[in-house]
């Protein structure tokens, strides 16, 4: 094959993976799977839903560290294994860092090896869930039900009682020992 008939065939596969790309891009913005701004719920994502503590943008961002904020306000993810949490197996509660309300408590902690707090169940009403399809495929979100920061996500991976894996972000809470452990 002489020099003009590849610059050709290179020529029309680059069009054709252009096109493929545009197309899957138009598809998955035309199905509403797109990511927003702050991905997930738009209720939470945006702090505009019913939750009892509201800040705005500029006061999130003075009252958060830069990756707090990427991940309570604008639904990032930590790198894995980067958070002293995962590995914290005191007796305590963990507790939103966006608005201090206390979600897990270190009695339904365990080690699921993903390299992020993992937990079997919130505490009752700490907690409220959306579904997610940053990722395409749909996904079951926690937010804390008091600012609605985004907290990780849900999988049904996890060990008994419930069977569900709540995937944390360490970064979007605060550990506090008990005061009677020793």
């Amino acid at each position: 094959m002489n020099q003009p008939e590849r610059d050709q065939r290179t020529g029309k596969a680059m069009k054709r993976r252009h096109v493929l790309t545009a197309t899957l891009a138009a598809t998955v913005a035309a199905i509403g799977f797109a990511p927003r701004r702050n991905g997930g719920s738009a209720e939470a994502a945006s702090g505009k839903g019913d939750f009892e503590f509201t800040l705005t943008e500029a006061e999130w961002r003075e009252r958060l560290t830069p990756e707090q904020f990427a991940v309570l306000r604008d639904h990032g993810t930590e790198r894995a294994f980067s958070s002293p949490l995962d590995t914290e197996n005191r007796v305590g509660l963990f507790h939103c860092a966006g608005c201090d309300l206390a979600i897990y408590d270190s009695a339904t902690k365990f080690d699921s090896g993903t390299g992020w707090p993992s937990f079997w169940a919130a505490i009752d009403g700490a907690v409220g869930t959306s579904r997610d399809f940053k990722l395409i495929y749909p996904r079951t979100e926690v937010h804390c039900a008091r600012c609605g920061g985004h907290q990780g996500h849900i999988f049904s991976d996890g060990p008994e009682p419930t069977g569900e894996r709540h995937c944390i972000n360490g970064v979007a809470m605060t550990f506090r020992p008990s005061e009677t452990a020793s």
